[in-house]
């Protein structure tokens, strides 16, 4: 007996080393989920609008007339003359690249806040709504424009439909996710241990239909 009793004693390290601990304190930093995983849908969907923005932006510097007055002014201050097409045709040259990169960076953020949120719809209206404000102060600021009243009724409208469809659209989601949750199909039953389930029967394929509409679904 006294064999067997120093045998448990020394095998239980062992044992609670093995098993993980539940406690959340406990836990080391590498099980924490890392930033990107955090980073939500929204900080995605307002920087590509912003990104929407800045590519309108550097497309209209590429063909303006704005940017032969900028590289003339460049031109003069490193003493060339003022009508030097190759520094106008490096400045339009780099502006073009500049748009072509934000555009990519555009489509980059906006797919990775469509996988992040559950519906298409939100990303588009943030997205929307972001590109447009910015674009307005953009324009302001750089081009010198003065949007009219009406500019800024026909944006304040759109971005009031997107919100009007978004929400009808998880109306509709929800309202057919809950009639197969609680229709034919889904068995009410109890597990060994007594606790009340739900056959889930044909809701695998709903929750498949919402995942594919637009989400990450259920894991």
């Amino acid at each position: 007996m006294d064999a067997a009793a120093a045998a448990a004693a020394a095998a239980e390290p062992l044992l609670s080393s093995a098993v993980p601990s539940s406690d959340p304190t406990s836990q080391t930093p590498d099980s924490k989920p890392s930033m990107s995983t955090k980073t939500p849908w929204l900080a995605y969907a307002v920087a590509s609008g912003a990104c929407a923005a800045f590519n309108g932006v550097f497309a209209k510097l590429t063909t303006t007339e704005l940017t032969t007055t900028w590289a003339s002014a460049i031109s003069t201050a490193f003493g060339l003359s003022g009508t030097n097409k190759f520094v106008e045709f490096l400045i339009r040259a780099t502006f073009f690249t500049l748009n072509l990169a934000f555009n990519a960076i555009m489509w980059t953020l906006f797919t990775k806040a469509l996988t992040r949120a559950t519906s298409t719809t939100r990303v588009s209206i943030i997205n929307t709504s972001s590109n447009f404000m910015l674009t307005a102060l953009l324009g302001l600021l750089i081009f010198r424009e003065s949007l009219p009243p009406l500019w800024w009724a026909g944006a304040g409208l759109l971005v009031v439909g997107n919100v009007v469809i978004g929400r009808r659209e998880e109306e509709e989601v929800k309202g057919v996710t809950e009639d197969v949750l609680l229709g034919e199909g889904n068995e009410a039953y109890r597990d060994g241990d007594g606790d009340f389930g739900v056959d889930m029967g044909r809701t695998e394929a709903v929750l498949k239909l919402v995942d594919d509409d637009g989400g990450e679904g259920v894991k």
